[in-house]
C-alpha cells in the first residue's frame, strides 16, 4: 500500500505538487510554484506541508515554472536529496529557475525603489543563488530509461508532448509477481502541435493523476496559422505594434517556428520581431540544440537547412537597454515576451507602453488562469493594475487558441480511450473547479471510470 497526497495543483491550475509515500521512500511529483490569484501566491511563502527534509526524491514532469518552479525555496528550506527529469527539462529548468530568481529578485527591488510593498523591506521568494544550489541536485535521464527508487520501484519519463522534454510519469511496484502502477500525467499535450511529438500512449494504470486544465473547454476548430496571420496583418493594418506575452519555453519557440512558415508563405510581410526575455533566447537555443526530442517535420526542416526559430527580421534584445530600446518602435513590429500570464518579467513594461493605445494589439496565445493580470485583460476589462498602477486598457485583444500546448477535454478523452483497462481511481488535478468537475463528469459518462477531485491537503491510500 502507498499514500497519495494532494499538496497543490489541487482546485487550481498552479502549484502542482503531489506526495507519493511507497515503499517506506517519500517522492514529491513536481514542486511548482502558486500562481494567478494573490491567495494562491501567498501559498509560496507558507511552510511546506511535509518537513523538505524527509522528501527523499523529487521526480519532475516538465521545467514550466507551475511545475519545477518552488524548488529553490523547497532545497533551501531543508531538501537535500536527488531531482530527476529529462535531459531537456533539466537543460530548459537551468535556464527557468535562473529567470525566475532574478525576476523574484528584480519585483522586490522594483517594490522597494517604489515604496508599494507591504512588507518593508520586500524580499525576493529565492534568489539566483538558490537556484543553483538547486540545479546541483539534478539527476537528468533520458525518454526510455529507468529509475529504479528501490527493488521494488520504479520509473520511467514518457512523452507527453507538452513543452520539450515534458513527460508523464509511469510509477510501476512489483512485489511477489504482482505488478501495480500509478500514472502521474503532468501537462499533458496535444496531437500534431508544431516541433513537438504527440503524446505517447500509457498502459496497464491502475491509478491515474490528471491534469484537467481545458477539462471544459475545447480549442478552437479553425486553422491556428491562418488566424495568427489574421491577427498579425490586421496589426499592421492599423499601423500599431503587436504585444505578446508568451510562455518563455515553449510558446515562444513555437510562435518563431510559426512566424517564420508564415513569412515563406508570404502570407505575413516580414516585420521586425522582437523576443524579449533572456529566458526565452536562452530556451530556444536549448531547442535547436535539443533537435532528437522535436517531431519528424521539424527534424526534417533542419536538416534541409532552414533556420526554424528564426524569421527573416529577428530581434533579440537581452539586455535592459535593448528592452527598453524598444519602446522608440512607432512602426508596426511583433513583441514576444514573458510572462505568458502576464504575472511579472519584462511583457509588464510593453504592455504599460502599449495597453493605452488603440492602434497597438495584445494577443493571447495560451491559457490564462483566473485572478493573473493576462485574465484580467482578456476578460474585457478596462484598466489593468501594473506595478502599483492602473493602465487603461484601449488597444485591441486578441486570443488564438490553436497553440496552447494543453490537450482540451475531447483530446484528452481520445487519451484515455487508448487505456487498455480502466484505472481503479482517477485523480483531476491542475484545473479550476469548474474544469474540473466538466472533465470528471465526461470521464464518468464515457468510461464509467470513478473520477475524484481531491481538495488541497486530501491523502489516499492507494493499493500499489
Amino acid at each position: 500500500m502507498a499514500n497519495l497526497t494532494f499538496l497543490g495543483a489541487a482546485g487550481t491550475v498552479t502549484g502542482s505538487r503531489h506526495l507519493l509515500d511507497v515503499d517506506n521512500q517519500k517522492i514529491l511529483i513536481d514542486c511548482g510554484l502558486f500562481q494567478g490569484r494573490k491567495k494562491n501566491r501567498l501559498k509560496n511563502w507558507d511552510p511546506f506541508p511535509v518537513p523538505p527534509g524527509e522528501i527523499d526524491k523529487v521526480l519532475l514532469t516538465h521545467a514550466h515554472i507551475d511545475h519545477a518552479g518552488y524548488l529553490p525555496r523547497f532545497c533551501k528550506n531543508g531538501f537535500s536529496g536527488q531531482i530527476h527529469c529529462t535531459q531537456s527539462t533539466f537543460d530548459l529548468a537551468k535556464i527557468l529557475l535562473r529567470d525566475s530568481a532574478h525576476i523574484h529578485e528584480e519585483d522586490a527591488a522594483w517594490a522597494n525603489k517604489k515604496g508599494y510593498a507591504k512588507h518593508k523591506p520586500a524580499l525576493p521568494l529565492y534568489t539566483v543563488a538558490d537556484a543553483e544550489d538547486a540545479l546541483e541536485l539534478f539527476t537528468p535521464l533520458y525518454y526510455g530509461d529507468e529509475l529504479q527508487l528501490n527493488d521494488t520501484c520504479r520509473v520511467k519519463f514518457k512523452d507527453a508532448g507538452h513543452i520539450l522534454g515534458s513527460s508523464f510519469l509511469d510509477v510501476l511496484t512489483t512485489r511477489n509477481g504482482m505488478k501495480r502502477k500509478i500514472i502521474f500525467s503532468g501537462d499533458l499535450g496535444r496531437p500534431d502541435l508544431p516541433i513537438l511529438r504527440s503524446p505517447v500512449q500509457a498502459f496497464n494504470a491502475d491509478y491515474l493523476v490528471l491534469e484537467s486544465t481545458y477539462g471544459n473547454r475545447l480549442h478552437a476548430q479553425y486553422d491556428a496559422e491562418d488566424e495568427l496571420a489574421r491577427v498579425i496583418n490586421d496589426s499592421v493594418a492599423r499601423g500599431g505594434v503587436l504585444v505578446i506575452p508568451a510562455f518563455a519555453v515553449g510558446r515562444t519557440q513555437t510562435l518563431l517556428y510559426v512566424i517564420r512558415e508564415l513569412e515563406d508563405a508570404g502570407k505575413i510581410p516580414q516585420l521586425p520581431v522582437y523576443i524579449d526575455s533572456p529566458m526565452a533566447i536562452d530556451a530556444t537555443k536549448i531547442f535547436r540544440k535539443n533537435i532528437s526530442d522535436q517531431d519528424l517535420t521539424s527534424r526534417v526542416r533542419t536538416l534541409s537547412g532552414k533556420k526554424v526559430f528564426t524569421p527573416a527580421n529577428l530581434r533579440v534584445c537581452k539586455s535592459r537597454e535593448e528592452s527598453k530600446s524598444i519602446n522608440k518602435q512607432k512602426k508596426p513590429a511583433i513583441i514576444i515576451s514573458s510572462s505568458g500570464m502576464a504575472t511579472a518579467g519584462r511583457i509588464l513594461h510593453h504592455l504599460t507602453q502599449r495597453l493605452p493605445h488603440e492602434e497597438n494589439t495584445v494577443l493571447f496565445i495560451g491559457y490564462q488562469a483566473e485572478g493573473s493580470r493576462g485574465r484580467t485583460i482578456l476578460d474585457g476589462s478596462d484598466k489593468v493594475k501594473i506595478h502599483g498602477h492602473y493602465v487603461p486598457v484601449r488597444a485591441h485583444v486578441e486570443t488564438v487558441s490553436g497553440y496552447s500546448g494543453h490537450a482540451d477535454y475531447n483530446e484528452i478523452l481520445a487519451w484515455l480511450m487508448g487505456f487498455n483497462k480502466p484505472p481503479e481511481k482517477t485523480f483531476l488535478v491542475h484545473g479550476e473547479p469548474d474544469a474540473a468537475a466538466s472533465l470528471a463528469e465526461k470521464i464518468k459518462e464515457t468510461f464509467g471510470w470513478e473520477v475524484i477531485i481531491p481538495k488541497f491537503g486530501d491523502k489516499f491510500e492507494i493499493d500499489i
